[in-house]
């Protein structure tokens, strides 16, 4: 019975220790190891809504224990810190509580295939001051961390506008890089501080005193999408007084206000860095062939470079299409490679390696409680196709609704929409503390 080891709890980690739970893990073919450094899974594309108090994590967070014991592979809580691949095994940090002291010590786990599922962390692209005074939304604690700023920040601006009588008071949101991440956060914090103020949360007027800008380097926002899609967006969020600036390149960043390449200077009570990806620093350090942004290249059957145990998927892996090209950093493109590699690795060998074929679906983008733009594409053919209005923001939720449906199957995915439904009926839409 081989052991296969997965590092990396995101979408497509899990989904795919579940899959193969399922098939090898039960059936005994295969002792299937995830391994994780936090305790539960969040859905990485929805960061963005914790950051805003729109959702709850600990609410939504999938537990590893519980997915492992209802699925076949064990959990191991702890995170990577090498891997040696002459002896197959990995070797894991001890485990420390809050306070420092020492949970579980350092150890190994042996592997005979190790699957690499290590996502992203945030590209600063060398900007001075932008490591040390940017928030970013790599994962959960960073998300509520921004949360928590913001709330702060509106509840100090408030407190001195009344202090000081009346005198202006404001609350500068900038955030850098107008792609997906930085559109729906925008989006969702306009509605938080409008939701906030209706609540009595904070005495700030939203639309004069909570002042969100997004500054693109490009001349465009989602420069994925379609040029019209890209401009109605802008317009959109225009609407809800967001302020977009394109053709904008960042030069620095303070701890209060931002620089552009052309000197001019934005206050800012939060900045938040949405401009670009790149692979954890510990994928350099295993000895496998990597890219500029330190993604592990990976062959046609998803194999590292040089080394036919070790396979890499997801965000952390550099995998070029001979058709359709690089293979882009989102959540599709782990889905499928996790759905690829468990019919692989479950296989053992006994079949010809077989090659992944990335298919792009499409993407979507949410603009608030309300609304979305996006395109589909390979509904018939190649034939694209731009959605927004209801049916976007429809076609967006579903997206999340696939995700679960991986992970529990249709009808615990069922189940927890009616939950949720509910819970949003009963609820005021953001957290008010």
């Amino acid at each position: 019975m081989q052991t296969i080891v997965i590092v990396g709890g995101g979408a497509g980690g899990l989904e795919l220790a579940t899959r193969l739970g399922d098939s090898a893990g039960k059936a005994g073919r295969a002792r299937v190891l995830l391994v994780d450094r936090w305790p539960a899974h969040f859905w990485k594309p929805l960061l963005h809504t914790v950051a805003s108090g729109k959702r709850d994590p600990h609410v939504t967070q999938v537990d590893y224990a519980a997915q492992a014991c209802e699925h076949g592979f064990e959990f191991v809580r702890g995170e990577v810190t090498g891997v040696d691949r002459s002896a197959r095994c990995i070797t894991l940090a001890p485990l420390l509580a809050d306070d420092g002291a020492e949970l579980v010590p350092a150890r190994s786990l042996a592997y005979d295939k190790l699957v690499l599922a290590l996502g992203s962390v945030t590209n600063f692209f060398g900007v001075p001051g932008a490591s040390e005074h940017v928030l970013t939304l790599d994962d959960v604690p960073q998300a509520e961390a921004f949360r928590q700023r913001f709330m702060d920040g509106c509840l100090q601006a408030s407190s001195r506008n009344a202090a000081s009588g009346g005198a202006e008071q404001t609350v500068d949101i900038v955030i850098v890089g107008g792609g997906a991440t930085g559109v729906e956060l925008a989006a969702e914090l306009s509605h938080s501080a409008r939701t906030l103020a209706r609540y009595k949360v904070h005495a700030l007027d939203p639309q004069r005193d909570v002042r969100i800008r997004i500054l693109e380097r490009g001349s465009l926002l989602l420069p994925h999408l379609h040029p019209r899609l890209s401009k109605r967006a802008a317009r959109h969020l225009r609407s809800l007084g967001i302020k977009v600036f394109t053709d904008t390149a960042v030069a620095s960043v303070s701890a209060h206000e931002v620089r552009d390449t052309e000197g001019s200077c934005y206050p800012s009570t939060i900045t938040l860095w949405a401009a670009g990806v790149e692979a954890p620093a510990i994928c350099a350090s295993f000895g496998l062939q990597v890219n500029r942004l330190r993604q592990i290249v990976v062959e046609p059957s998803l194999k590292a470079l040089g080394d036919a145990h070790i396979y890499a998927i997801g965000d952390c892996a550099s995998f070029v299409c001979p058709i359709r090209g690089t293979v882009p950093p989102r959540a599709q493109a782990a889905h499928q490679q996790a759905m690829f590699l468990a019919e692989v690795l479950a296989c053992d060998g006994q079949t010809k390696a077989p090659v992944f074929a990335y298919r792009d679906y499409g993407s979507l983008v949410s603009l608030g409680p309300l609304a979305a733009v996006g395109m589909l594409r390979g509904a018939v053919g190649e034939r694209k196709m731009q959605v927004g209005g209801a049916l976007a923001r429809v076609l967006y939720a579903l997206m999340y609704r696939k995700h679960l449906m991986a992970l529990h199957g249709f009808v615990r995915m069922a189940a927890q929409t009616v939950v949720d439904w509910i819970q949003d009926k009963l609820s005021p839409s953001v957290k008010l503390h």
